[in-house]
């Protein structure tokens, strides 16, 4: 393989994306893979977050084969044969062990909050194997030089600075030199290895493990009577409950149940180590059918379905590394540090890390050689340095954690997740009209990870740390999400469903610093 300006380990979505971006900017980019395409990944729902991070990656950097991915409409459009799901929205039911699920009349053991108001605008769940493939052509039709079934053994540099990367290829001495290097590869991957970036964990973090596989015959739960009792009151729910990222929530984890267009089904579990090992995890399928004996109506769901591959097993889910870049490298986000798949936050977080990257690349400061740089191409909150970079990676990574181990200690009791779940929807659907009307005011990050008055209040709050009297978290948590609740969240009346009404983001005008009219035209250019 010839010697490149980038070269980018890991040719997933991200790197496949980052690699399209380095090609937009005229750099000589090497992507490399250690498996074949198609090949099985999760890291399967996207987000209204992700949606947009996608258009604009794709205006920014004249990309219009990537845009359609950022909603269900246009991806059914200009790829219909290339697998997604549909996402409406999120769906969390409370199980408890040894019990049928049978859903309250007041809704206390659900919740439905929705992304979108229609199919058209709705977000996705990406069939990895189909996406990456696709992805990853793309980067190669714009120049990218690819390389698979690489294992890279060895990174050493140059006295001229020349990263050069070393292994086999197919039985064959493998070597690429390359002025920068960016580690797609995930979690302990290719430059925490290399590199010897010892990972530190996340403060206060609970240990968790994950099983998981793609199933046929999962039954739809708005065909099940259990869950049918959901429409209490003659009320529709504001979604089919099912088109969703569907989560069952139990004490000690939860399940996500995300379906494509082709009749597959990705299920899993993430479960904190009492419960994994009281189950025996590793045994992977075995383990899979006791933890549903535990909840009959899950067990229920699953009766006719089937594995369509083996069950991979994590025995350690999260993990953080130390530092997320160094001169002439860096971590995408999801191998600098990864959490949980709970609320989708990988799908963000990656594309932020991409966008991010992408500043430093076009402005030159990825190699220590900073340039003029178009600064229509700059975005929301670019950062000036790899060292900055790394920074807000990590300084979000750990934003998230606390976040999700707060959702931890609130599973066993639902009301106390319900309300600490606030925090990231309002962040979220914030986030995402900001980027449209208002982007500086995007510019506090993931999950508001740099608004200190926020991050205090998501850490304060916590379930696992509140301690107030009964009933006293949704109060605090309401104050708490005020200055950014544009979707009519935290409402009593609403009693747990949430529907993605326009009314509520142009009322929030005055919170984004615009009028109500500017919110109006964006929603009406969104498709809403």
């Amino acid at each position: 393989m010839p010697d490149v300006d980038l070269a980018i380990v890991g040719s997933g979505f991200g790197g496949s994306i980052l690699a399209m971006v380095a090609r937009r900017l005229g750099l000589r980019v090497a992507l490399i893979e250690r498996g074949r395409h198609p090949r099985f990944a999760i890291g399967e729902s996207s987000s209204p977050l992700a949606g947009i991070l996608i258009e604009q990656l794709a205006d920014r950097y004249d990309l219009p084969r990537l845009r359609p991915l950022a909603a269900f409409g246009a991806w059914q459009r200009a790829y219909p044969d290339l697998v997604c799901g549909l996402k409406r929205g999120f769906t969390y039911f409370k199980h408890e062990a040894g019990r049928p699920f049978a859903a309250a009349a007041d809704r206390s053991n659900h919740l439905l909050v929705a992304a979108s108001p229609h199919d058209e605008i709705s977000d996705t769940h990406w069939l990895r194997s189909d996406v990456d493939t696709f992805l990853m052509r793309e980067a190669v039709a714009l120049g990218a030089e690819y390389a698979d079934e690489v294992q890279l053994e060895s990174l050493d540099w140059t006295a001229a600075g020349l990263a050069v990367l070393g292994g086999r290829r197919r039985g064959a001495a493998f070597r690429v030199g390359a002025r920068g290097v960016i580690d797609a590869t995930g979690p302990r991957g290719f430059l925490s290895r290399a590199l010897a970036l010892q990972p530190q964990g996340f403060a206060g973090y609970p240990a968790t493990q994950a099983l998981f596989s793609h199933f046929t015959g999962v039954a739809r739960c708005d065909d099940m009577p259990a869950y049918l009792g959901a429409g209490a009151r003659g009320e529709a729910p504001p979604y089919p409950v099912d088109d969703a990222a569907l989560h069952h929530v139990f004490d000690g984890g939860w399940m996500w149940v995300l379906r494509f267009g082709n009749g597959v089904t990705s299920a899993g579990v993430a479960i904190v180590d009492a419960l994994a090992e009281d189950l025996r995890a590793a045994d992977g399928e075995a383990a899979w059918y006791r933890l549903l004996d535990r909840f009959p109506t899950v067990r229920a769901q699953f009766a006719d379905a089937r594995p369509t591959r083996q069950f991979d097993y994590m025995p350690r889910l999260s993990y953080r590394a130390p530092a997320a870049a160094g001169p002439r490298w860096a971590l995408l986000p999801s191998a600098a540090g990864f959490v949980d798949p709970l609320f989708s936050t990988g799908f963000p977080l990656t594309l932020l890390g991409i966008e991010r990257l992408a500043w430093l690349l076009d402005s030159g400061a990825f190699f220590g050689e900073p340039r003029a740089a178009d600064p229509h191409r700059r975005p929301t909150g670019a950062p000036s340095s790899l060292d900055a970079y790394s920074a807000i990676t990590l300084a979000e990574a750990d934003h998230t954690a606390r976040f999700v181990a707060g959702c931890y200690a609130g599973f066993p009791r639902f009301d106390h997740f319900v309300q600490y779940s606030m925090f990231y929807f309002a962040a979220a659907s914030y986030a995402e009209m900001a980027r449209r009307v208002s982007p500086e005011r995007a510019a506090a990050g993931f999950l508001r990870a740099a608004d200190p008055t926020f991050a205090s209040a998501v850490r304060a709050l916590s379930p696992a740390l509140f301690t107030s009297q009964p009933g006293a978290l949704a109060a605090h948590v309401c104050r708490a999400v005020d200055a950014v609740n544009i979707a009519g969240l935290c409402d009593e009346g609403k009693r747990n469903w949430y529907a993605a009404d326009a009314a509520d983001a142009i009322a929030g005008a005055g919170k984004l610093g615009v009028a109500a009219e500017e919110v109006t035209a964006a929603l009406a250019a969104l498709g809403f």
